[in-house]
Formats: structure tokens, sequence, C-alpha cells
């Protein structure tokens, strides 16, 4: 919400002139703006409130190593093992609802996203008091296993693998998509339900693929497009890694995200780690065939092959193959991509993620064997004051000014 509504909301949806569903929906009020620094004190009222669900399968997993959470270790270890001039890390302090950190590393530009994620979760619903570090980086960061001596630390990052013990949350890109959605990204995760382009029976019958050279199997792609044209269109729009390639392989143009969905089939392949695109793709009408890859983002576990893609192996060797099936199949590939994109949009829509990283913070707290604290060279993370910020709160506590 850009605007506070004191006496609530009404909310009317129509097909032509009838209304949809249950409309019109009624939200009593007050329903406050974005920056309105108004958190429900009471937890579970909010978790409810969001219909989050009971417990998350990937949350559950990243916290089996670390059934206790030794802050004085991390303290000591984290600096010198992720903290050097290479580093990416933020140390976050959650003490009363603040938000306090300091970066470890010179690559922590980063931290504007995991800042506004933190800072508006923290104006609707009072956060458990803890002490953590993200990693900002696209490489998860702890390898060590849980038999090693010494064990893992918790580390919380963006990107999952299946050699790191990396605690996950949803992606940067995800989540300021779902922050700034209607504002301030080209696209984001409701807009891309609402431009899937044709119809499945007047899309192109072709798999498509468009991004960066940051993974060799993507060369590959390009390859096998030229040779298999009938089959497969694909191109680089821009080269980093594999500078050499552009002559012999040519540079595409830049497409507008919404016009892949012209293609009835989309090919996912990992970038430097898991491809951040793979949300927008699932949301799309296309049906995903997705590389097989170590890495993960943190809605993989829910999602099954040949139910809501298909997959292809590491090497792309079986693509061409998989492409004739889905065209040799066509119900059966339709009704694959209708799955994906169903199961994505209640994975992804707004509150799941709200949900998720309350989640993942309130479970680490619950860990943690000390007191959290605010550290040598933590600063306040202020929350943003625009000008509209300062409001009324209606939830049983002091109003903002008196805190």
């Amino acid at each position: 919400m850009h605007e506070t509504v004191h006496e609530g909301l009404k909310i009317e949806i129509f097909y032509g002139s009838e209304h949809v569903a249950q409309s019109p929906y009624i939200l009593k009020g007050p329903v406050y703006h974005e920056y309105c620094d108004c958190p429900e004190y009471d937890p579970q009222v909010w978790q409810e409130t969001l219909s989050c669900p009971a417990s998350e399968p990937q949350i559950e997993q990243d916290f089996v190593p670390f059934p206790s959470i030794n802050l004085q270790q991390m303290l000591k270890e984290v600096p010198k093992r992720f903290g050097d001039e290479q580093g990416a890390v933020v140390h976050y302090t959650i003490l009363n609802n603040r938000i306090y950190r300091r970066s470890l590393g010179k690559y922590t530009d980063f931290k504007m996203f995991s800042d506004e994620i933190l800072l508006s979760l923290a104006r609707k619903v009072t956060l458990p008091d803890l002490e953590f570090y993200i990693n900002l980086g696209d490489w998860p960061l702890e390898h060590r296993k849980v038999n090693d001596t010494p064990g893992p630390i918790p580390i919380i990052s963006w990107c999952g693998s299946l050699d790191s013990r990396d605690i996950i949350l949803p992606t940067y890109d995800v989540t300021h998509s779902t922050l700034e959605a209607m504002r301030g990204v080209t696209n984001d995760l409701l807009s891309v339900q609402g431009n899937t382009g044709p119809s499945w029976i007047n899309k192109t019958e072709k798999a498509f693929f468009r991004g960066r050279d940051s993974r060799e199997e993507r060369l590959q792609l390009v390859l096998l497009s030229k040779e298999n044209p009938q089959l497969l269109d694909a191109g680089i729009t821009g080269y980093f890694f594999f500078q050499e390639k552009e002559k012999e392989l040519g540079k595409a143009k830049l497409m507008g995200f919404f016009d892949f969905f012209k293609y009835k089939y989309q090919v996912n392949v990992d970038g430097t780690v898991a491809a951040y695109r793979y949300p927008y793709l699932m949301l799309g009408d296309s049906l995903v065939l997705k590389q097989d890859s170590p890495y993960y983002e943190h809605f993989y576990v829910a999602l099954r092959p040949w139910k809501h893609y298909v997959p292809i192996k590491r090497n792309l060797g079986d693509l061409l193959e998989k492409v004739k099936w889905a065209k040799e199949n066509d119900e059966e590939a339709k009704k694959i991509a209708k799955e994906g994109q169903l199961t994505a949009r209640d994975l992804l829509q707004p509150p799941r993620l709200y949900c998720y990283y309350y989640r993942v913070l309130q479970k680490y707290a619950e860990r943690q064997a000390s007191k959290p604290m605010i550290r040598d060279g933590m600063e306040l993370v202020p929350q943003p004051d625009d000008g509209t910020s300062i409001c009324q709160c209606h939830r049983g506590r002091p109003e903002r000014e008196e805190l």
C-alpha cells in the first residue's frame, strides 16, 4: 500500500460487469501503507493472518546440522574465514525490533537488499532478538560437513548447493521483486502472470533461451540452436566469462522478458549458480525444461520432475530429445506447464515469502546458545523516513513517536 486506509478497504473484482468469486472483499481498517512502522506484537497472530504454512521443508532441512548456535564461535570464526577483502558478508543483530549491522569484506553493496526486507518485516511484525551473518555473494559459503571438526557454522545465503550447509533465504531478486511490485522493477512475480503471451495453441513450438555467458552449457545451447533451428532458439545477450566466443557464436539482441512466453518451451540453465530467472519462468505458462543442477533456491524442494517441469541432463545431452517429446505429447506438456505454474503461484506469493523469512529468523533465534549483542562497528539501520512513515498505530501498542 502507498497510503494508509483508516476506515477499511473495499476491493471489487469484476469480469465484465459481474463480480468475481466472493467480490467485493472488505478489509477492516486500518490498512497500513508499506512504510508505516506498526508491527503486530503477537507473531502468532501475524502468521495466522498471513496463513503461513505450519512448516517449510527446506527450513527444517537447513537447520538439522545446527541444534545449537554458538554466537561466540561465530564471532571469532566468520570474520577470519569469510570477511577478508574479497568477502561479501554482513553481520546483523536484531534487538527490540531494531536492526543493526556491520559489513565484513569489500563486496557488500547488496546489503541494500537484505536491509530492505528486514526493515519491511520489522514494520509488520515483532522480530525475535538474534545475531546472524548473511552471505551477499552468489555461491554458498559453508562446505564443512556435520562430522567435520570443527563442524559447519550457520551462514545464511540466497542460494544453496548439495555440497554446502548454508541456510537458504529467498533470493535477493525474488525478494526485491516482491517488495517493489508495481513500482520500481521491470517485471515482478505478479506481472509475469498477466503477461504470458499467446495462448498455448498459438505459441511457437520451439525451446527458447536468452541470457549471459555465465556457464559453458549456455554456449552449448547456442551451438545446438544453430544446428537445430527447428527445435531451439538460443542466444547469448552479453559476454563476460567467454569473450573469445562472441565472434563464433554471435550476440543476440536483448528481448523483453514477457516475449519469452511466445515460445512453448523455456530452457532453464544455471548461471554462476542457480538461474534466478527460474521463478519467473515457472510463473509463465510455457513448459520449463530444467537443467539438472547441484544448486537450488528455497522453493525447489517442493517441485518434482515430470510433474512441474521436464528435467534435462547437466550436459544438455538429452535436450533435443526432450523437446521432441514435448512436441509429440502436447497435452501432457501443457498439463506439466500448468501444474508447474499453479504450484509456483502458491509457493511464491508475497505472504509466503514474508512467512519464509520470518520462520528462518525464528528458527535461528530458538537455537542461539547466548544472547545476541550489538557488536563493535555495528550501526543502526534506520527505518526509511520519506515524510509519510509517521503514522498512528492501532494494534494495542504505543504510537511510534512514544517508543
